[in-house]
């Protein structure tokens, strides 16, 4: 290009690169988010100034890579995206959300090609702070609508938890549960989910949340001449207390409240420490009704929520050879 409003700003715009890379190594990702937003904003500036198209990025491009060649992120379609990403955010912000800003580049390419809405953008990013998702449990929760399970559970912790320990309980189960990591068929058994969780404990204490510890499977408990067992035992390190989840492989019956509430009253008999807080139940379930849930809780005096679970999603055979990887979408979002 010859035009010499365009060769005086590529000037200008290598002077900020040049300058970005004077700064700390340490405060990488911040500096990177910071140039950006720079370039995104002087891309918008011009082309809305001087009436460039899209083709300019393509020069852009060119010169930038040509000029800053050990330098990654400056192909055409990263300009793009860098171009599409400080629109989402400039309309609202003087600079991109902080836990947004945060997160690596990758992750935020990531939000706004999933997301449109920018308050759940912002929710999202939190969430993987807190919860320490890679990228690929980040597309992964996207694609299960995390927003929309989180503390989405029927329970009773209102009524037999104080407050905070309630909210933070509340916040802690989704609803539904996404299991389709195990690679089960939907009429799998109890046992056989129960086992297969189990195998593939990472996995699915990536789907419970962040803070669980795993104590045991058919956890055995005396209680006078008899002994019981509790499906799974967890310790959850934020809430400070035991989480007893017991799985049912059909539709919830208002027994099986009643029998989990016996359960956490011998967790906290026989398991508990005194600086504990009270032991929280989960039942775990294929189908619920809401009305029943919601007698079966309302007058029980220990903490429970009930959620339900998915074994696997419904993908036709002839289109399943057709969707990427995971790994297949990581190299076609990497830049060239």
């Amino acid at each position: 290009m010859t035009n010499k409003a365009y060769r005086e700003w590529l000037v200008e715009i290598k002077n900020k690169v040049k300058q970005a890379q004077l700064k700390a190594v340490s405060n990488f990702n911040i500096v990177l988010i910071e140039l950006y937003w720079e370039l995104g904003k002087e891309i918008i500036s011009k082309q809305t100034e001087y009436k460039w198209g899209e083709n300019f990025l393509e020069q852009l491009s060119i010169d930038l890579k040509k000029s800053f060649p050990q330098i990654n992120g400056f192909s055409r379609r990263n300009l793009y995206t860098i171009r599409q990403w400080y629109i989402f955010f400039s309309h609202q912000f003087e600079f991109v959300p902080q836990p947004v800003a945060q997160l690596p580049w990758s992750y935020q390419r990531l939000l706004i090609s999933k997301i449109k809405d920018l308050e759940t953008v912002v929710l999202y990013a939190k969430a993987t702070h807190k919860n320490g998702w890679s990228r690929n449990q980040l597309e992964i929760n996207i694609k299960h609508n995390y927003h929309l399970r989180q503390g989405k559970a029927d329970h009773n912790f209102e009524s037999t938890l104080p407050k905070p320990q309630s909210d933070l309980a509340a916040e802690t189960i989704k609803d539904p549960y996404h299991f389709d990591f195990l690679g089960l068929e939907e009429n799998a058994q109890e046992r056989e989910i129960e086992l297969a969780l189990t195998q593939k404990i990472t996995h699915f204490m990536l789907e419970l949340g962040k803070g669980f510890a795993f104590v045991g499977r058919q956890y055995k408990l005396e209680i006078s001449d008899s002994d019981y067992f509790l499906d799974l035992l967890f310790y959850h390190l934020h809430l400070r207390c035991f989480v007893v989840i017991e799985l049912k492989a059909g539709k919830f019956l208002p027994e099986y409240a009643g029998k989990l509430n016996f359960y956490l009253s011998a967790v906290d008999s026989k398991l508990k420490h005194i600086t504990d807080s009270p032991s929280i139940g989960i039942i775990l379930c294929r189908l619920k009704d809401k009305i029943e849930v919601e007698y079966a809780l309302r007058d029980l005096n220990k903490p429970i929520g009930i959620s339900s679970f998915e074994l696997s999603e419904i993908i036709p055979d002839d289109l399943k050879t057709q969707l990427p990887t995971i790994e297949e979408m990581e190299r076609e979002l990497m830049d060239k």
